[in-house]
């Protein structure tokens, strides 16, 4: 790149003074870049008030890794969150891609005056809500379907997506997340009296669903392809929406489901036919993905974790979860915060 640029610049001079500044261009490239990356790596954990520094790209990390590829908490503003408090009248409110058919986790009560949209994800957006603007109901919510997550996010549609999204390297090339807010694993759920165990040989010859864009068909395909998962599974069916698949495996159209344990066990809770089948196959974490360059956003969000965690969380869980999770919110609850170490 910085070659291409030289030579762009140097149209026109003579060619033995041009390659002569060209090579010189290359020679302190070459000299000045292992001072760089000393620098780089040398460098500390940027402090509450940084607004700075981005996040790594998918290939500096693992999936196992993936959850503490986030940036240090700020309760500082920023451009982002400038932006946010500079819209005018009704419209000063922060816009948030959520599901409104995940039960307990972001869902459309039609109980409620106005069937309100509630649940787990949905009371972390309010508490962000209040930290930025003051006001937890300053808020704009719009559902969006599980592949449109991202694209959501890079189109400037929502400010950020909560939204039972899992935290991985692919994605990371694509939006910054917060620090993880919720721990959970892929599960299979069928019909209870389906001959179905679990992640295993009894899906042979089974119908698969799974939403579209999720991790759950991302780990289905690539074990199928590496021979762990039987190579007689039909995986073919994707749905837009998590809930769908639930629909399909009333409907007999799929035998079995596969998602994030904390989503099949909301599921379950809606439909006393269906369980869950064996344990959890993987480990994900739940973060809140925005834009990569909303430093200021995910250092200020990552703030309000912090305080979330301390007063909040818990309440949250005994709240919408205990009842399908367990009371005990161990298993849930996401590792202690891990930061990327900036310039």
């Amino acid at each position: 790149m910085y070659a291409a640029r030289a030579r762009a610049s140097l149209r026109g001079w003579g060619g033995v003074g041009a390659m002569a500044v060209l090579c010189a261009l290359a020679l302190a490239f070459v000299l000045l870049l292992p001072r760089t990356q000393a620098a780089q790596e040398g460098a500390v954990t940027a402090g509450p008030g940084t607004a700075n520094g981005t996040q790594a790209r998918a290939g500096d990390c693992k999936d196992s890794e993936a959850q503490k590829q986030t940036l240090s908490p700020s309760g500082a503003d920023g451009p982002t969150i400038d932006a946010i408090k500079s819209r005018a009248g009704a419209k000063r409110k922060l816009v948030v891609g959520v599901d409104q058919n995940s039960y307990h986790w972001g869902y459309r009560n039609p109980n409620t005056k106005g069937a309100e949209l509630e649940g787990f994800d949905i009371d972390l957006v309010h508490r962000i809500a209040q930290d930025i603007l003051g006001d937890p109901a300053a808020v704009q919510f719009k559902a969006i379907p599980t592949s449109q997550r991202i694209p959501a996010i890079q189109d400037g549609r929502v400010d950020m997506v909560v939204r039972t999204m899992t935290i991985t390297c692919q994605r990371l090339d694509e939006v910054a997340f917060s620090a993880p807010y919720f721990k959970t694993g892929q599960q299979v759920l069928a019909p209870k009296s389906s001959s179905v165990t679990g992640y295993d040989k009894t899906l042979a010859h089974k119908r698969i669903c799974t939403a579209s864009g999720s991790t759950a068909y991302s780990k289905l395909k690539a074990d199928r392809d590496g021979g762990t998962l039987p190579a007689s599974t039909d995986i073919s069916t994707t749905v837009p929406n998590q809930l769908d698949c639930l629909v399909r495996l009333q409907l007999g159209e799929v035998d079995a489901v596969v998602t994030d344990g904390a989503l099949a066990a909301s599921q379950a809770a809606q439909d006393p036919t269906v369980e869950l089948k064996g344990e959890a196959f993987t480990t994900e974490y739940y973060g809140v993905a925005m834009k990569k360059d909303a430093t200021d956003l995910v250092r200020r969000v990552n703030r309000v974790l912090v305080d979330y965690r301390a007063s909040g969380w818990q309440a949250s869980y005994d709240r919408w979860l205990s009842a399908t999770l367990g009371t005990d919110a161990g298993p849930s609850k996401p590792p202690a915060p891990q930061y990327l170490r900036t310039s």
